[in-house]
């Protein structure tokens, strides 16, 4: 554990800052080119210990990835994997739910390992795999890591995945189906069918020439049709859910913030945040180096309200929005977060607390009361998003210390030098 102290941040200053690529596009391009027939050029930024991950266990299922100049060259195998591999996902929440998918409906024979904090985390895709005929033998607890998988192929022609603990369970489901060369349905259910993940998948399996096809009123059935061609190049967006730690900056400290190369159109559910911001008086404009989030002109601002079942990344920024209102908050729609990185809830509750506002929970919603804070450590319980939203406190007031700034590697490895340089 490293500790970091934040520097207040001068918000006089216009900051232009750079993020990593995307990890959630990234990681579904990655697998889609491994899948491919051809080379695929993915044009990316920097990439983050997620993606890194992520290169590893293709690599491991023998997918040969090159460095090059402007991104990474995948030399797709067409879906023939290296039976046998040991995967390790580490703590890669996206390779640990996707893999499993995709290496099921291949088939073979696979170890997957993880860190002692992935080890903690249900994966309710494995139970899935199995009622579909995967085979596994799990070293600690059921339907969780370490395991052993065994798969034929899976050939049934429908399957069902529940959103309500994780949309990316469904987004496995949808990449492993794309290892076919016949349609293939996924049935939908739970509070998230449509949720913005899931539309980034389908809008970069698109891009790989899978088309979807939703039937029903709700999106609930989803056909997903073998692709005739994959791109020679395909470009990832730098990543939205860094970038908004940076926006947040825009009303917290009243700042004119831009993010190099994010794109007002972009496909990521993230964006969600930019509308909180701009309902909170923030003006966001498309600048020919970026998206600029200028605040400058709103000294003060209400609580906050939201529903964030859907961008609940960002209910760790939201809650460091709230600190600064004049009134209280409620962050709707986050149950789910607890079986994240960290309990995201306990550490939203026990950090305001700790910092002398006040927050409780009714399990499903987190209410918070803003107060005149006192500083101190933020307990980041490992959590990459606990580090970087209540660093944003620090640059506001300048007396917090971040007890592990290390473990912003996961997605941003670069994010402490950036303040350092902002704050400088």
């Amino acid at each position: 554990m490293i500790p970091y102290r934040v520097k207040r941040f001068d918000a006089k200053r216009p900051i232009l800052v750079d993020v990593p690529a995307s990890k959630s596009i990234l990681n579904r391009a990655l697998i889609l080119s491994a899948l491919s027939r051809g080379d695929v050029l993915l044009r990316c930024g920097a990439l983050c210990d997620d993606t890194k991950t992520a290169l590893r266990c293709l690599g491991a299922l023998g997918v040969e990835i090159t460095s090059v100049p402007d991104g990474l060259l995948v030399h797709g195998t067409g879906g023939t994997f290296r039976s046998g591999a040991v995967l390790d996902v580490r703590d890669a929440g996206t390779a640990a739910r996707f893999l499993p998918a995709v290496t099921a409906f291949c088939g073979g024979t696979y170890e997957f390992r993880c860190s002692e904090q992935m080890s903690r985390r249900p994966m309710a895709i494995l139970k899935t795999l199995e009622e579909h005929g995967a085979r596994f033998e799990f070293e600690e607890e059921e339907y969780r890591f370490p395991f052993r998988m065994h798969s034929d192929g899976l050939d049934d022609a429908l399957f069902t995945a529940d959103t309500e603990e994780s949309t990316q369970y469904a987004s496995g489901l949808l990449l492993g189906a794309c290892t076919r060369n016949r349609p293939t349905k996924i049935r939908l259910t739970g509070p998230r069918a449509r949720g913005s993940y899931l539309k980034l998948t389908r809008d970069v399996m698109a891009s790989f020439g899978h088309g979807t096809v939703a039937a029903g009123k709700d999106d609930e059935v989803i056909s997903i049709l073998p692709s005739a061609s994959s791109p020679s190049e395909y470009t990832v967006e730098p990543d939205l859910s860094s970038a908004c730690y940076f926006f947040a900056l825009s009303l917290i400290c009243g700042a004119r913030v831009t993010v190099r190369g994010v794109k007002a159109d972009t496909v990521q559910g993230d964006a969600r945040l930019l509308q909180v911001l701009r309902e909170k008086g923030v003006r966001i404009t498309q600048t020919p180096e970026g998206l600029c989030a200028d605040g400058r002109a709103v000294p003060l601002y209400n609580g906050i309200d939201v529903d964030l079942r859907d961008f609940s990344d960002q209910a760790l920024t939201v809650a460091a929005l709230a600190l600064f209102a004049e009134f209280p908050s409620i962050l709707r729609g986050i149950g789910h977060t607890r079986n994240q990185e960290s309990d995201r809830i306990t550490s939203i509750v026990e950090n305001v607390n700790a910092l002398g506002a006040h927050s409780f929970t009714n399990g499903e919603d987190v209410f918070i009361e803003p107060a005149p804070l006192k500083g101190g450590t933020v307990r980041t319980f490992g959590d990459h998003r606990v580090a970087m939203a209540f660093s944003l406190v620090g640059l506001r007031t300048g007396n917090i210390v971040i007890d592990d700034s290390a473990c912003c590697s996961k997605t941003f490895p670069d994010f402490f030098s950036i303040l350092d340089s902002i704050t400088q």
